[in-house]
């Protein structure tokens, strides 16, 4: 393995505190980064990092070192990526956030085809419906469903809406009767999105008619699916997006709910650092998964 290599992975190593965690970033053994590592000690001399058996850490003169060979290492691969981008070539890593039922239902297709035309690209996903701070967690790209964007210090690419359902199970209507307004609810059990360790409040409008339902029955969590089980077991009735329901909805094992009723706008949304210009190869995904979603109606 070449020096700038063997620097990239020290400085992998150290960045992680981990020889196993730079081996499962950069996709080798960690028998290989150990021995990179030690042949790096050796050519240069010093001890760049302690090893105990509960984590790795940095010598004085590793951690002089790694000062010093950072912004070169950096520096030569931001000089590779502008080359590529010169030339019309996607390469390189993106890493992004998404949410875990969208991620789950739209994300293989996206990929495989994506590396079909892209196989210079490594895409790392991470999968959660944490509301994740792009910046502070170095994300190249975050796909987000909510309300409209709030924060300014970020990017975003509002790609469609995301419509939302009131849904329950037949027989969990059955027993009281189908409701008529959003005044009937407080009869049943209601499922609420947790997110933030709060009930969540139903806001729905018909026209210009609003009503506020607090969604405090018996279950809540911070993902759609298991909402969505729940509410085909009877547990009670849920306000999800389309997508998450869809199959149940067609196979009649939930129905759908007031209808003519509905809940404030949510959007897929594509969220960014805040770059002065996209990389090339975060811009040819975002093109190629807007472009998807649209194409095949995911959502």
């Amino acid at each position: 393995m070449g020096e700038l290599e063997s620097i990239r992975v020290f400085l992998a190593v150290a960045e992680l505190e981990s020889f196993a965690g730079a081996a499962r970033q950069l996709g080798l053994t960690p028998a290989s980064v150990t021995r990179t590592v030690a042949a790096l000690e050796a050519r240069l001399g010093l001890q760049l990092l302690v090893r105990t058996t509960r984590r790795v850490s940095l010598t004085s003169a590793g951690a002089i070192y790694a000062a010093r060979v950072r912004p070169l290492a950096q520096g030569l691969a931001h000089a590779a990526e502008e080359i590529r981008e010169a030339q019309g070539m996607t390469a390189g890593h993106i890493r992004i956030s998404a949410p875990l039922s969208l991620g789950l239902k739209v994300l293989p297709d996206v990929l495989s085809q994506f590396a079909v035309l892209h196989p210079q690209t490594h895409v790392a996903v991470n999968l959660s419906d944490r509301f994740v701070d792009i910046v502070e967690e170095d994300y190249d790209l975050a796909v987000r469903i909510s309300g409209p964007p709030t924060d300014k210090s970020t990017i975003w690419r509002k790609i469609c809406r995301v419509p939302r359902v009131l849904v329950a199970t037949p027989g969990c209507i059955a027993a009281r009767g189908r409701p008529r307004t959003p005044d009937d609810l407080g009869a049943y059990s209601r499922l609420s999105y947790q997110a933030d360790s709060r009930d969540e409040t139903w806001e729905l409008s018909k026209g210009t008619t609003r009503r506020n339902v607090k969604a405090d029955g018996t279950f809540s969590a911070n993902n759609g699916d298991l909402l969505a089980r729940l509410a085909s077991n009877g547990e009670g009735i849920a306000l999800l997006p389309r997508f998450i329901v869809a199959e149940a909805l067609e196979a009649g094992r939930l129905i759908e709910l007031l209808p003519d009723w509905s809940a404030p706008e949510i959007w897929l949304t594509l969220y960014y650092p805040p770059y002065e210009r996209l990389p090339l190869r975060v811009a040819t995904f975002s093109d190629f998964f807007e472009a998807h979603v649209k194409e095949t109606c995911a959502l």
